[in-house]
């Protein structure tokens, strides 16, 4: 039923990561409330690069980020395609990769991204560290009450779970996870190098692509350089709890050149990331006054590309429902779902048959994806053929 009155929401977000922290920030620059909880100790830093590229970037311009995001813009990237011993197979130049893209695309760490979040957040929405949501309780027309693993209770009319893939919140709220994560049989890795690779050049991204696997190695020209692999794998939950080092040496432990050095260097490092490559589908994002956010609610994977663009988004597309329906949260969070799930489910479809782009699953898959690169790198042809990918929804 609508709420009695128009005034500022009292809000809880769970998760700050992107977003977490965009909620935060359209929330509280509509007035609203926002008490923002983050799980990890502290604020991470790093990850793999990410794209902001058409809803991404129209959302990330809506929230008034554009100029802090352009000074962390790492640009396009030279891509280099190496074999297993490093060598290079060729070359595509970074000119056109920005033919296609146009100015309105950016290309980030994701550390960085939500780095900018975080200082555009102020000191409006303070976040408390190392706290997670431990009880929900209600009714579902009206407020609830929040227990918090320090001990806190707090009355808000609506509670945000923006906490990622293993989402607490939407266990809480939703049931266990089995019904709602689609293992993808892929494990994804990314941390960061330092000192940079030998004799990689700036601005370069060094790629391996072989069947069932994928190995890069990014140099920007400011910053640190980073690695990412991806492989499929049957044992994927195994192999995260087996550690990055042991799963890394094991499915490219074959390979030499800048991506073996990468390699060497995963493990004891600081600031990885290390999961299962994952879906979230879900036949509802809110029940009540809980409503998911980003990954926790539909989490795209890796190989969508768009995961990032789609938590800010999501996000400002929430505040935006929300200030279109004052006085009436379910009202609001219908109609927020109603607009974006279909962009969602349009992203994951994508998502699943993009697999075969990072983890080929044959030689004969691997010769193909082979050729279309080289055209790609063709003086009158590649262009073209780049802008018409470029277009493709992903």
């Amino acid at each position: 039923m609508p709420d009695d009155t128009d005034s500022p929401l009292r809000i809880l977000i769970a998760g700050a990561g992107i977003a977490g922290l965009a909620a935060a920030l359209r929330l509280r620059r509509d007035g609203h409330h926002v008490l923002l909880i983050e799980r990890a100790p502290a604020r991470r830093t790093g990850g793999y690069l990410v794209n902001l590229l058409g809803p991404g970037f129209d959302a990330a311009e809506a929230l008034g980020l554009v100029p802090a995001l352009r000074d962390r813009d790492q640009g396009i990237f030279s891509s280099v395609l190496v074999r297993a011993d490093g060598s290079t197979k060729l070359t595509m130049p970074a000119a056109l990769a920005e033919q296609s893209l146009g100015s309105r695309a950016l290309t980030l760490f994701r550390g960085d991204l939500e780095a900018v979040l975080h200082d555009a957040l102020d000191d409006g929405a303070p976040i408390r560290f190392g706290t997670t949501v431990t009880g929900i309780d209600g009714p579902p027309d009206g407020p609830l009450r929040i227990t918090l693993s320090d001990g806190t209770e707090h009355k808000v009319d609506l509670l945000v779970g923006a906490d990622g893939l293993h989402s607490g919140v939407r266990d809480l709220a939703f049931g266990p996870p089995g019904g709602y994560i689609r293992d993808l049989d892929h494990v994804v890795a990314a941390f960061p190098l330092d000192p940079p690779p030998a004799a990689l050049p700036e601005q370069t991204a060094a790629t391996f692509i072989d069947v069932g696997r994928t190995a890069a190695v990014f140099r920007p020209r400011r910053g640190v350089p980073s690695a990412f692999f991806t492989y499929r794998t049957t044992s994927a939950s195994a192999d995260v709890a087996g550690g990055t080092a042991t799963a890394l040496a094991a499915h490219f432990g074959d390979l030499s050149g800048s991506v073996h050095e990468a390699v060497r260097r995963s493990a004891g490092v600081d600031g990885a990331y290390f999961d299962t490559v994952s879906q979230v589908v879900m036949g509802a994002w809110s029940a009540g006054r809980v409503v998911l956010l980003g990954d926790a609610a539909w989490c795209v994977s890796v190989f969508a590309g768009h995961g990032a663009g789609l938590a800010l988004a999501g996000a400002d597309r929430l505040g935006r429902a929300i200030a279109d329906r004052p006085g009436d949260v379910a009202a609001a969070l219908r109609s927020w779902e109603e607009d974006l799930r279909p962009e969602v489910a349009a992203r994951q479809r994508h998502a699943r048959a993009g697999m075969a782009r990072f983890a080929p699953p044959s030689r004969l898959h691997l010769g193909a994806q082979n050729l279309m690169i080289r055209m790609l790198t063709a003086p009158v042809v590649g262009p073209s053929l780049l802008r018409a990918v470029s277009r493709t929804p992903r």
